[in-house]
């Protein structure tokens, strides 16, 4: 919505549109019937979109001030081994192909799993891995940034810290999940205002001041247990303390785009944006 630090909107095609004209050019069109400004292309089992569709979204993205970014197949691992990283590989850059000429800016993507090894290992193969990746879409001249994910499960690969040591390489940069933050632990922490803070100081020092007003984030309730992630909830039913993150974002004068991923996609991304008005005192224009 026009006027405010954050783009709000929903992780994949909301749910309650109506069947014409349907999929994400259909979602765009609601989505701006809500009042919502941001959608995430829910590419998550495969990237099958032709051409022409991919122009239509587009243009609706264009037309009705929709920002769009993809989030990729989750079958995308930067730690696979040497038989199956091409399989992964090919999964990321078509996204990104596809995903460039639908008109999104950011390709999202869940980074892969430790497999028992150390993040400090793992990331001797993932980095020179994702720099090859970006410098191929650059000779294409594809401007698109990779966003890996941070990840809800202390077993995968990104942590918080994962994902800034990735950002380091040009054309990459985190998607700050914040339910997932919170559920990593698996105890309840990185729930409360001096966290958040923390956490966004870390991107900043990595990042840049700048860096602050173009956030991608994602954002749902969570279940959880101590070896993290377990399912997504809505806003209501989790503990996670929204009034907390959103006053650390106000403070550290935050903006960019908040997706939600709540079973209850676009009434939960309603509410996001109505507690943010809330909380940061902006009105749309």
């Amino acid at each position: 919505m026009a006027g405010l630090s954050f783009r709000f909107g929903t992780v994949g095609t909301p749910k309650n549109k109506s069947k014409k004209p349907g999929g994400s050019v259909g979602g765009i069109y609601y989505l701006d019937e809500l009042g919502l400004n941001a959608m995430e292309l829910g590419w998550v089992r495969s990237v099958r979109v032709s051409e022409t569709t991919a122009l239509n979204i587009k243009e609706a993205g264009l037309a009705y001030d929709v920002a769009l970014s993809v989030h990729a197949p989750y079958y995308i691992n930067l730690n696979a081994n040497e038989e199956e990283w091409p399989k992964s590989r090919k999964r990321l850059m078509d996204a990104a192909r596809a995903g460039y000429i639908s008109g999104a800016t950011d390709i999202v993507f869940h980074p892969g799993s430790y497999f028992g090894k150390k993040s400090s290992e793992v990331l001797k193969t993932a980095l020179p891995r994702l720099e090859g990746c970006v410098e191929e879409l650059r000779v294409e001249e594809n401007p698109v940034i990779l966003r890996p994910e941070t990840m809800g499960k202390g077993a995968m690969l990104g942590s918080l810290e994962d994902t800034l040591e990735m950002s380091k390489l040009s054309g990459v940069e985190p998607c700050l999940d914040f339910a997932h933050l919170h559920a990593r632990p698996g105890d309840g922490s990185i729930n409360t205002y001096e966290e958040w803070i923390e956490i966004l100081t870390s991107y900043r020092d990595v990042l840049g001041e700048k860096s602050l007003q173009k956030l991608h984030c994602h954002l749902s309730g969570i279940e959880y247990s101590e070896k993290g992630e377990q399912k997504h909830l809505t806003i209501t039913e989790s503990d996670l303390n929204l009034d907390a993150l959103f006053q650390a974002l106000v403070d550290i004068k935050a903006g960019g785009r908040i997706l939600c991923e709540s079973p209850t996609l676009e009434e939960d991304a309603l509410f996001l944006q109505e507690t943010w008005q809330k909380i940061s005192g902006e009105k749309s224009e």
